[in-house]
């Protein structure tokens, strides 16, 4: 699926709505520097649904490729040639690579980037696993967990409608996921690896909860951070990856197959994503 080899002017940047958040540029600016492609330019572009077909339209032959975000990552699956089996199990599409004949590719590397920023600490399989949560990011945390975990995976959900899309997700993945009440959430913080997917403050109030001796905690924040829970994780000696090491990762892969450079620049592009964040709290 790699790209064209690098040229001296290509293109590529991330698309959805909202996006002046996003740290993507940063990211593949970076590495686009460390590889010493001096040509090759990435931007940011607010762009929804509705403008999402116009846009991919309108590419022209000096793009390599597109980031996306939501709510971008299914309304593109229509507009592609080909998807990966990767992004078909998540109905799910956050890279957008346009080959050398015009074809549009479409894959997932959150799902990789997962695996990938586990194996970074040292995580390359466990035993079981519990996720908080149960919105787009825990299908993407599903099927990661489905490549690591040997047993049992348990869903921590606050509600029947979630329990059901969970359910629905495990068989499209052939996953035996249990499915387990919020109220009980502080039991997921003893399994091997806990996979927090849930929004800034919904985890707040487990960090009194986290045992003595905790495993690994994959927290998929990054602004603000460290979570409460992330804080007294690491304060207790457990292992902590965050958000930050999922961006980086899924965007290593996106790079790697955008520039057909490889492998990208990791730390590099670590790197530019802390100055990015530390650079975001200290504006006014």
């Amino acid at each position: 699926m790699a790209a064209a080899e690098a040229t001296d002017a290509r293109r590529a940047a991330v698309l959805g709505s909202p996006i002046t958040h996003s740290l993507s540029p940063a990211l593949h600016r970076a590495a686009y520097e460390a590889l010493g492609l001096t040509g090759w330019t990435y931007d940011r572009f607010e762009v929804d649904e509705e403008a999402l077909p116009a846009f991919v339209d309108a590419l022209g032959a000096q793009w390599a490729g597109l980031s996306l975000t939501m709510p971008l990552k299914r309304a593109v699956i229509p507009l592609l040639d080909e998807i990966s089996e990767t992004a078909a199990s998540v109905e799910a599409v956050n890279t957008l690579v346009l080959t050398e004949d015009g074809r549009r590719v479409g894959d997932n590397t959150d799902i990789p980037g997962m695996v990938a920023a586990l194996r970074e600490r040292g995580v390359e399989q466990v035993e079981s696993a519990a996720i908080l949560g149960a919105g787009a990011t825990a299908s993407s945390a599903l099927a990661a967990l489905s490549r690591i975990c040997a047993g049992e995976i348990v869903a921590y959900v606050r509600s029947e409608a979630r329990a059901a899309e969970m359910r629905q997700w495990g068989a499209r993945l052939d996953v035996d996921v249990r499915i387990a009440d919020w109220a009980d959430a502080a039991d997921a913080l003893r399994f091997p690896l806990v996979v927090a997917t849930t929004p800034a403050g919904a985890t707040d109030a487990l960090a009194p909860s986290v045992p003595e001796r905790p495993a690994t905690l994959f927290d998929v924040l990054y602004d603000p951070w460290p979570t409460e829970l992330a804080a007294r994780w690491s304060m207790f000696g457990g292992a902590v990856v965050s958000g930050l090491d999922l961006l980086v990762h899924q965007a290593v892969l996106q790079v790697e197959q955008m520039t057909g450079r490889a492998p990208a620049p990791v730390e590099a592009m670590r790197t530019a994503g802390e100055h990015a964040l530390s650079a975001r709290r200290q504006s006014p």
